[in-house]
């Protein structure tokens, strides 16, 4: 599984995206929320199961966000600590605490500089 090009690009991009699709959801249930105020305002409040049936999905989105962060961040740390041209190079400490500290961007990067561009070197 750590080979595999799919996982290490799904791993690298997905928390990135998944972000910023949460942001956009969130986006469109404060303009949902803006869109129905003249209804709000004739009803007095607006119904419960509009504000939480909208929310309930960007919540549940956040949820996935995070289980697939942390599948990123344990992934790309088992595939760090297995590199052996970070052990060459004493970089692996770097990299593990790039992608704890700078989460989504840092298995990006990795993937690019360590993954990527280390296989066209390889094929080439």
């Amino acid at each position: 599984m750590l080979n595999s090009k799919f996982w290490q690009g799904f791993f690298a991009i997905a928390p990135i995206v998944m972000g910023i699709l949460a942001i956009f959801g969130y986006f469109i249930f404060i303009f949902s929320m803006f869109s129905n105020i003249e209804e709000f305002e004739s009803n007095g409040n607006p119904s419960f199961s509009f504000i939480f049936g909208n929310m309930i999905w960007f919540f549940l989105l956040i949820v996935l966000i995070i289980l697939v962060s942390f599948g990123s961040l344990i992934f790309y740390i088992v595939h760090a600590v297995q590199n052996p041209n970070l052990k060459e190079n004493n970089l692996l400490i770097v990299w593990i605490l790039l992608f704890v500290f700078v989460s989504g961007i840092g298995q990006l990067i990795y993937w690019i500089v360590e993954i990527v561009s280390k296989r066209k070197n390889i094929t080439a």
